[in-house]
C-alpha cells in the first residue's frame, strides 16, 4: 500500500503545510492529493492529520510517515545521484547571481549542501549589483539567477521557489511603528533606504509608490546589515523581505510594519538557459532551496 508517491505527498505537505501547494508540487489535483491521503489513513486505520488554526498538524502517526519519507527520499535522491556520476553526468561549473540581495542570509546553507551532494562540481557565485542578471545569462558570465519571473521565458528555464513577503523596516521610536500597516501616503515623507538597484526592481517602488505617484527621497546601502543600521539611526526607513529581519527584531534593534493590508509580497524563482536545465546538479538546486528554506519565515511555496 505504502509506495513512494505517498512519502513524496507526505514530504511535499510538511514543506508547503498546505494541501493546494503540496498538490501542485507532486503535480495533483488537491482532490487526488485528499484522495491519496484517505486511502492511507483508511488502510491503516489512523488518522494523518489535524486542521488547526496555523494549518496542518501531523499525528504521531503522520510524524512517523514523515520520518519514513524523509529517510527513504534522501536515500532515493542518493541513489539517482550515483547513477548519474555512473553515467558520468556530474562535473560542470554552476554561476550563481542574485537578484535579491538578502538572498545571502540563507544562500550559505543552501551551498554547503549543494557541495556535498555534488563535490565534483564547481560553485561560484558572480559578485557585485547588476541591473539586469538574465544578462548574465546571456552573455555566458552566469548559469543560474535566483530571482524574479523573467517576462519573456521563451529562453529560459523557470523552477518556482517560494513567495515572501516584505515588511517596512522603521526605528524603534519612529512614530509608524504602530500602525497595522503602512500605506504609499505614509513613505511620502520618509528617505527610503534600498540596496543600488534600479527603482524597477525595487518592489515597493514598484508595486506601491509609483501607482500611488509617491517618489520619496532614496538612499543606497550594499549590505543589509547597513541598511538596518542606518534605519535604526533614523537616517531613514527600508523594505526587507521577512527572513532577513528576524535576528535583529529579535534583539529589538529595529521595528517591523506590514506594507499594505494584505502584506506586499515578492516570489523568488531560479532560472538557468534550457541549455543547462536537464543536468542533474541543476535540478538538485532547486529542491536544495526548498528543503533548506523550509523554516524561513514569511513564506509560502510556489508549485
Amino acid at each position: 500500500m505504502l509506495d513512494l508517491r505517498h512519502l513524496r505527498s507526505l514530504a511535499a505537505i510538511a514543506d508547503t503545510g498546505k494541501l493546494t501547494t503540496a498538490a501542485e508540487r507532486v503535480h495533483l489535483t488537491q482532490s487526488a492529493l485528499s484522495h491519496q491521503i484517505r486511502a492511507l489513513e483508511d488502510h491503516h486505520g489512523l488518522t494523518l492529520f489535524e486542521r488547526t488554526r496555523e494549518g496542518l498538524r501531523f499525528t504521531p502517526a503522520g510524524e512517523r510517515l514523515l520520518a519514513l519519507a524523509r529517510t527513504v527520499l534522501n536515500e532515493v535522491d542518493a541513489a539517482e545521484r550515483d547513477l548519474q556520476r555512473l553515467k558520468g553526468q556530474t562535473g560542470g561549473e554552476l554561476r550563481i547571481a542574485l537578484e535579491c540581495h538578502t538572498c545571502f542570509d540563507w544562500l550559505m546553507p543552501v551551498m554547503h549542501t549543494f557541495r556535498q551532494r555534488w563535490p565534483e562540481v564547481e560553485v561560484d557565485l558572480v559578485a557585485g549589483f547588476h541591473a539586469d542578471p538574465l544578462a548574465l545569462l546571456k552573455e555566458g558570465k552566469a548559469d543560474l539567477v535566483i530571482g524574479s519571473k523573467p517576462r519573456a521565458m521563451r529562453p529560459w528555464s523557470v523552477q518556482p521557489l517560494f513567495r515572501f513577503e516584505i515588511l517596512a523596516v522603521v526605528a524603534n521610536d519612529h512614530p509608524l511603528r504602530h500602525k497595522r500597516s503602512l500605506s504609499a501616503r505614509d513613505f511620502a515623507d520618509e528617505t527610503l533606504i534600498t540596496y543600488p538597484v534600479p527603482e524597477q526592481r525595487i518592489d515597493l517602488i514598484r508595486e506601491v509608490l509609483q501607482p500611488a505617484g509617491v517618489a520619496p527621497d532614496r538612499r543606497t546601502a550594499e549590505l543589509t546589515v547597513a541598511i538596518v543600521q542606518l534605519v535604526a539611526s533614523r537616517r531613514g526607513v527600508a523594505a526587507l523581505p521577512s527572513w532577513g529581519l528576524q535576528s535583529y527584531l529579535q534583539h529589538d534593534y529595529v521595528q517591523a510594519v506590514r506594507i499594505g493590508p494584505k502584506g506586499l509580497w515578492s516570489e523568488l524563482h531560479a532560472v538557468c538557459p534550457k541549455a543547462l536545465a536537464n543536468r542533474p546538479y541543476m535540478q538538485d538546486m532547486a529542491q536544495i532551496i526548498r528543503t533548506e528554506c523550509a523554516q524561513l519565515p514569511g513564506i509560502e511555496w510556489l508549485a
